[in-house]
């Protein structure tokens, strides 16, 4: 007998068609505050503390975000976020860990995360990082993953970069802002939206890490597609297409 599903819904107020999160956390008091926090939100809420019924409940449900913990019983959040994207399933996936680093980073993101939260966080900037995937997974919906600028391809799927008949190695976080100009190819985006989609907006840092990291990307993709719109921020150029011949 599988145990109960905590549910938590919307109060009054909230829109006609409700966004489904499923909560996959094994500390409860946690999960138990998050979810009620996000059912104020407008947002039907559902929670499990175990991996094994957290990948059972997300394949079975339909859901439109997934919050999973690292640190399971049963299975842990990576197997979980494997295992949904071997099966098809595309659903935005935030993970949480209170582990740190880079490397944990890459692993969850490797394994087919769309985001990642480390543990203590802010309840605001995890609800920011909610409602960020949940547009970003909208506006993509339908869409081809795979998006080609001249010699850059970029599968945002996979997670993969491929210059010409090469793949590129990138890190975790060049990635993100490689996406994240890709998804926005022909915009200009400030440096400031590229610091609250990749690292948030309560990052404290640095905001010049930006620059390092579109610096990096220009380096390895040996690409003058990245153009730097001086006191705006950047653009992905999209090249023309060539005129067929008549």
């Amino acid at each position: 007998m599988r145990p109960p599903v905590s549910r938590h819904r919307p109060a009054g107020g909230a829109p006609r068609r409700p966004y489904r999160l499923l909560i996959v956390e094994d500390e409860k008091r946690l999960a138990v505050s998050l979810a009620k926090g996000l059912a104020a939100e407008g947002y039907l809420v559902d929670v499990v503390h175990d991996g094994r019924e957290g990948l059972h409940q997300a394949t079975e449900g339909t859901y439109d975000l997934v919050i999973l913990d690292i640190m399971l019983p049963g299975l842990n959040g990576y197997r979980v976020c494997a295992a949904l994207r071997a099966a098809g399933h595309d659903v935005p996936i935030l993970m949480l860990t209170a582990k740190d680093g880079e490397y944990d980073e890459a692993e969850g993101l490797d394994t087919g995360a769309d985001d990642y939260l480390t543990k203590p966080f802010s309840y605001v900037v995890l609800v920011a990082r909610v409602k960020a995937l949940l547009r970003r997974h909208a506006r993509t919906a339908g869409a081809s993953p795979v998006h080609v600028h001249g010699d850059l391809k970029v599968d945002t799927a996979a997670r993969r970069v491929f210059l010409g008949a090469g793949e590129v190695a990138l890190t975790a976080k060049e990635f993100a802002v490689l996406e994240f100009l890709v998804l926005r190819a022909g915009e200009v985006v400030s440096k400031a939206e590229i610091l609250e989609h990749v690292w948030d907006f309560a990052y404290e840092g640095d905001p010049n890490i930006v620059e390092v990291y579109i610096s990096a990307l220009r380096r390895k993709l040996r690409s003058a597609l990245i153009r730097t719109v001086r006191g705006a921020g950047y653009r992905l150029e999209v090249p023309e297409e060539p005129e067929t011949a008549r």
